[in-house]
């Protein structure tokens, strides 16, 4: 099964629809609108000055927040649509930036530059096969002393969903909408894998970096699951029998030598 052009035209399909979304506001962010949420920025503190990676960054939004921010930005995503758009969307803003059209581990095999972060976020991981290949990717894109940043939602909410918490050897295989607002019914089939947090943690400690911090959030920034409820200053959130369920997750880990 070719999964990656499975999954590459699926996104190219969202994409489209993502542009003209609410839920991605895009006219907000040309105007000056910061795509990032508090609980990257807080983790991530100070970025102006340094060079900074950011795996699967769809059409570019957070890039470019870095990149509004100060950073020195190259964004990595699989989806040719997602590129040209981010692209578009430098120019439109004036800002600098390095867009590149490739899967996160065959970027991994050929990429030879070294940044101060790399940083992901946001429902990634499902969409990876192998975590290893993955942890390596950025491993090698690390200077040594330089940090990992990232923040997924929590597999826990899959669980209650119907997935698998743990990994299994076959991906779930369906044919799935998008999440945004805008929506209009149009499917397209999806390939996913399931990755338990213990999972992930080891796939980075195999590659040598340090785990530096892990949290976990009961909220989410994004509306974009069924049953959840708002929350005023915090997010959204969600119940199961009366307590709240783990939406998000952190981690920052070092490369050490």
């Amino acid at each position: 099964m070719d999964y990656l052009n499975i999954n590459k035209k699926a996104w190219n399909n969202r994409t489209k629809i993502h542009m003209k979304s609410e839920f991605y506001d895009l006219e907000g962010f040309k105007n000056g609108k910061c795509s990032l949420n508090q609980v990257e920025l807080q983790q991530m503190g100070n970025v102006k000055g340094k060079s900074l990676l950011h795996l699967q960054c769809h059409f570019g939004q957070d890039t470019l927040s870095f990149a509004h921010l100060g950073a020195k930005v190259t964004g990595v995503d699989l989806s040719s649509e997602a590129i040209k758009e981010a692209n578009l969307l430098k120019e439109i803003l004036g800002l600098k930036a390095t867009f590149i059209e490739s899967d996160v581990c065959e970027f991994g095999r050929h990429n030879k530059q070294e940044f101060d972060i790399v940083f992901t976020s946001y429902g990634v991981l499902s969409w990876l096969e192998n975590l290893s290949d993955w942890a390596q990717t950025i491993a090698n894109s690390l200077k040594v002393g330089a940090e990992f940043h990232m923040v997924e939602f929590h597999p826990f909410h899959d669980l209650l969903s119907g997935y698998s918490y743990f990994s299994n050897n076959k991906p779930d295989i369906e044919e799935e909408g998008t999440y945004t607002e805008n929506c209009d019914g149009t499917k397209s089939t999806i390939v996913t894998w399931s990755h338990s947090i213990s999972e992930v943690i080891n796939a980075l400690i195999c590659e040598g970096l340090s785990i530096e911090s892990f949290s976990e959030y009961p909220y989410s920034p994004y509306n974009c699951f069924d049953g959840l409820e708002f929350v005023p200053n915090l997010g959204y959130q969600m119940l199961y029998k009366g307590q709240k369920v783990p939406l998000l997750y952190s981690i920052k880990a070092r490369k050490i030598s």
